[in-house]
């Protein structure tokens, strides 16, 4: 019976993904009170497959595709939405996607040539997620209730967690490829 639910971290990837149009949608159109509550079921969509794929031992080939891609898609949609109507400075939207696409293509090349399994998060890659969907959840709350302090901090805090777990992952990349060439 157990065995059914394998798919649930599945479906609450899928869930994710279709919520990114209306979170995206919600946030273009200024409707903060929608695009948060959607934002922040994802965000729990997120944690449960999480859990559920750990705990219950609930893996699927296509989950270890999906939940990564719904993340990706999650975050870097809301981020490029959030700069486009200039709630957070370029130089945050360039710093996100960077990291999101160079993981893509540094896991695609890592499956392709080292390995035909997905490659696996390590544990500062699932911090910095949690740290970005903090910060996106922080400016919605900015936006909501209208307050106003400086960013400066939770920018550079974006930035530097940002950009050392990418340099983890490169070096992981590189350290993989290297083996794979010199081996």
């Amino acid at each position: 019976m157990i065995k059914y639910f394998i798919f649930v971290p599945n479906l609450l990837s899928i869930i994710r993904i279709f919520l990114v149009y209306p979170i995206l949608n919600n946030i273009y159109l200024g409707n903060f009170y929608s695009g948060i509550i959607f934002f922040i079921i994802a965000a729990i969509t997120d944690a449960l497959d999480g859990f559920l794929a750990r705990k219950m031992d609930w893996h699927t080939n296509l989950g270890k595709i999906l939940d990564p891609v719904a993340d990706k898609l999650l975050l870097s949609g809301t981020v490029f939405i959030l700069w486009l109507n200039n709630f957070i400075p370029f130089y945050i939207f360039i710093i996100f996607i960077s990291r999101d696409l160079a993981i893509l293509i540094g896991a695609a090349i890592q499956m392709s040539f080292i390995e035909s399994v997905t490659p696996s998060p390590n544990l500062l890659g699932k911090l910095t997620t949690s740290v970005q969907i903090i910060y996106i959840s922080i400016i919605f709350l900015k936006e909501l209730f209208v307050f106003n302090f400086p960013f400066i901090a939770l920018d550079i805090l974006i930035v530097l967690i940002s950009s050392i777990s990418l340099i983890v992952y490169a070096n992981g990349w590189y350290r993989d490829l290297s083996k794979y060439y010199y081996d």
